[in-house]
């Protein structure tokens, strides 16, 4: 409960800190950065080095890619058939293949299926952390160029330039030598910030003006994220035979909301910031009725 709270507590005062002219209007943007060069990077260092991998957890993984993967191919042939350009296209696959596994999908899952299940739903989270990284920013690299077109040397220098990729790199190749039990509590209050900085960012930075002509945009982002994307994993656990508790919060990660950080990967590469956040806003509202029905499908196929 706390957590819902706090999404709308943040999202309000952003908007009314902007409404009020009480804070600079690029003030974002350092928020933003805050994300990016600290935050974010110990997301990975408190949570990688504690994860047991093992056989089972490559569906979780192989899902989250699954649903970035086909969310590039639904709006590919979206975005053609109503004439987008590759920005809005770019735009729409940053906020529909990418889940809000932890800020929304930690409490949701403790709260439907208790917290002992939460060590699958790390690794749902680093992997879409991951994918976000990688393929996220290959998507708003190419959408943030004039041309739509730009080189795998150019994509290759900001992937490794990408301040939570090499977080996240660093986090997995240090963990087997080094302890970082000590630094722990320092990760963990970094880390806190991520949620209410992002979401007070998005308040900052949402515009109600003109909404309407966006709902098309809008409503097939959300079909995809909220409902497309988990039916496509539920799929893949049948047709391969995976079930049980993997199976059941796999495919309720796939059904959470936008990721937060969208917003600030769509604002850094000059993507729609806009269209990002209502998106981000509307799904988080529509997300709570929608991953109540899929925890009711889920209990009645597993």
């Amino acid at each position: 409960m706390v957590n819902f709270v706090l999404i709308a507590v943040c999202i309000l005062t952003g908007m009314i800190f902007k409404a009020t002219k009480s804070i600079h209007p690029d003030a974002h943007k350092g928020i933003n950065t805050w994300i990016l060069y600290l935050a974010l990077p110990a997301v990975s260092f408190k949570y990688l080095p504690k994860v047991h991998w093992s056989m089972e957890m490559i569906f979780p993984i192989a899902a989250t890619f699954l649903v970035a993967v086909c969310c590039f191919f639904f709006m590919m042939f979206y975005s053609k058939s109503k004439g987008y350009s590759r920005r809005s296209r770019s735009t729409l696959e940053l906020t529909s293949g990418y889940s809000n596994t932890s800020f929304i999908g930690f409490p949701l899952i403790s709260a439907f299926y208790g917290e002992s299940l939460l060590s699958i739903a790390i690794i749902c989270d680093q992997t879409m952390f991951l994918a976000l990284s990688t393929l996220g920013i290959i998507a708003a690299v190419k959408g943030g160029s004039k041309s739509g077109k730009v080189s795998a040397a150019f994509i290759l220098k900001r992937l490794i330039t990408f301040p939570p990729l090499l977080g996240c790199i660093a986090a997995l190749v240090l963990s087997p030598f080094i302890d970082f039990t000590v630094a722990e509590p320092f990760f963990d209050k970094l880390a806190a910030t991520v949620s209410p900085l992002a979401l007070f960012s998005v308040g900052l930075q949402l515009k109600f003006n003109g909404w309407k002509k966006l709902i098309p945009q809008m409503s097939a982002s959300m079909f995809y994220k909220l409902i497309l994307a988990p039916a496509i994993v539920l799929g893949a656990a049948l047709l391969f035979g995976i079930k049980g508790n993997i199976a059941k919060i796999t495919i309720f990660e796939a059904a959470m909301p936008t990721v937060v950080t969208s917003s600030i990967i769509a604002e850094q590469f000059r993507l729609n910031t806009k269209l990002t956040n209502l998106i981000i806003g509307c799904s988080i509202i529509v997300g709570f009725v929608t991953s109540a029905i899929w925890f009711q499908i889920l209990d009645v196929i597993f």
